[in-house]
């Protein structure tokens, strides 16, 4: 089915669906950057690959002899700068039901350790402050930390959030079974309910968890008490022995 002719182009069926599927897939990748400094790279590939197209269509030999080199090396490059955009729109991917057994035995794990972690911080009173990534993307807070890119682990948790250590001032920020970023800075809450009641922990957990649908688990460093912020609310004075099934309830929802 052929919708105009012009000379020897063409415009089909085939084609419209093909333009549409590219252009869906630039529109997720601009999504996955909004609001990140990979739109500054992106804006910045633009305008690259603009005077690439003007040296082949004005034959420049030197750009275009430039340009054909850059090409080969240019795909891991992309590959290298966008890693974090690319494990966000493989998690998105990994969201789909044909996946969901492997994403719930990952969120089993996330559940668990994050769980060891917290009771340990709580023994130990140990302030804390864990922010698990779900559908929301936290990179813009992430970026605010020191980037870890590390595997999650109860015991790598308890070390971050060790009094007097480096990164202990901020939030733990998990994504999937990687920890990506610690000591981050959080937004916080203006919530006048939560405003006299809470330290600045408490805060934070709750103004992310108002403007994402993040899950976050914060343990206090005076009363050693644990809590979890979810949609603008805290559930607070968690039981230790309950702890771990009403995580698990949150992270399902």
């Amino acid at each position: 089915m052929s919708y105009f002719e012009y000379d020897l182009l063409t415009f089909g069926l085939k084609d419209l669906v093909d333009v549409l599927i590219v252009s869906f897939i630039i529109y997720q990748l601009l999504k996955l950057t909004k609001g990140t400094r990979s739109a500054q790279i992106i804006i910045g590939l633009f305008l690259i690959a603009g005077v690439a197209f003007l040296s082949f269509w004005f034959q420049l030999e030197g750009l275009t002899w430039l340009f054909s080199n850059l090409a080969t090396v240019g795909f891991l490059v992309l590959v290298i700068v966008f890693q974090p955009e690319l494990r966000g729109a493989l998690a998105h991917i990994g969201q789909n039901r044909l996946l969901r057994f492997f994403v719930t035995l990952e969120q089993k794990k996330t559940c668990d350790e994050v769980t060891r972690a917290v009771l340990r911080l709580s023994e130990l009173r140990y302030g804390g402050l864990v922010v698990i990534e779900r559908r929301t993307g936290l990179r813009n807070y992430a970026e605010t930390g020191k980037e870890m890119n590390a595997e999650l682990s109860s015991e790598l948790i308890v070390t971050l959030f060790t009094p007097y250590t480096p990164l202990h001032d901020g939030a733990v920020i998990v994504s999937g079974d990687y920890i990506v970023a610690a000591a981050a800075s959080l937004p916080l809450s203006n919530n006048p309910r939560y405003r006299k009641l809470f330290g600045m922990r408490h805060k934070a957990a709750i103004g992310v968890s108002e403007v994402s649908d993040a899950v976050v688990v914060v343990v206090s460093e005076e009363t050693a008490q644990v809590s979890i912020a979810h949609q603008g609310a805290l559930q607070s004075n968690i039981s230790k022995n309950e702890f771990k099934d009403i995580l698990s309830g949150y992270l399902k929802k």
